[in-house]
């Protein structure tokens, strides 16, 4: 059977396959917020078998806002000592580089790293090959949004129950990343209709 030819959800179950062939990394970033300004606070990378390649909290330019605070638990105090993006960035690179980048909503965290970037002077010149977890997510659950006449996007911790996975949602970036992680390696081994 030819791909077009496949049910949404079997088209997402193969690009799933596909991903996992690769055998990608995973990133998750905790941030002090959402807007223009914000940078990242925490950084994780796992692996495709699932080994924590970096996990490491961020000192930013900026205080963390109480309510970025109440969201991910990073407060001032544990970020007082951490070393800046800047000194983390070479160990980060060289941990991506070639390498296929998954995330759980792509477009934000690699905002969210070009933005810390700028935020500490340093130009982006990087070229990764990323894919988006969340949007093959959108596709295998077949939910659309009426609004947005798309998949409708889900919460991570919601796809994760969704799918019987007993791993957290606890919105520290190592946590999430191997739920992201988990949550690929499902729907690739999926074989359900």
């Amino acid at each position: 059977m030819e791909f077009n030819q496949l049910t949404p959800r079997q088209q997402a179950v193969s690009i799933a396959q596909q991903r996992m062939a690769q055998n990608p990394v995973y990133i998750d970033t905790e941030t002090t917020g959402l807007d223009k300004q914000a940078e990242i606070v925490e950084i994780a990378i796992i692996g495709d078998d699932g080994s924590v390649l970096f996990d490491e909290l961020i000192k930013p330019i900026r205080p963390i806002p109480a309510a970025a605070t109440a969201v991910h638990h990073i407060s001032n105090q544990m970020v007082a000592s951490a070393k800046s993006w800047a000194v983390h960035w070479p160990t980060i690179r060289s941990i991506l580089f070639g390498r296929v980048i998954g995330f759980y909503n792509e477009s934000f965290d690699m905002r969210m790293i070009r933005q810390t970037h700028q935020n500490v002077g340093m130009p982006w010149k990087e070229n990764f090959q990323t894919f988006c977890v969340m949007k093959l997510y959108a596709q295998f659950a077949g939910q659309i949004d009426p609004r947005r006449h798309t998949y409708k996007y889900h919460k991570l911790e919601n796809a994760g129950r969704d799918c019987g996975i007993p791993l957290p949602n606890s919105h520290r970036a190592a946590d999430d990343t191997l739920l992201t992680r988990a949550l690929l390696e499902y729907m690739a081994n999926y074989t359900g209709k």
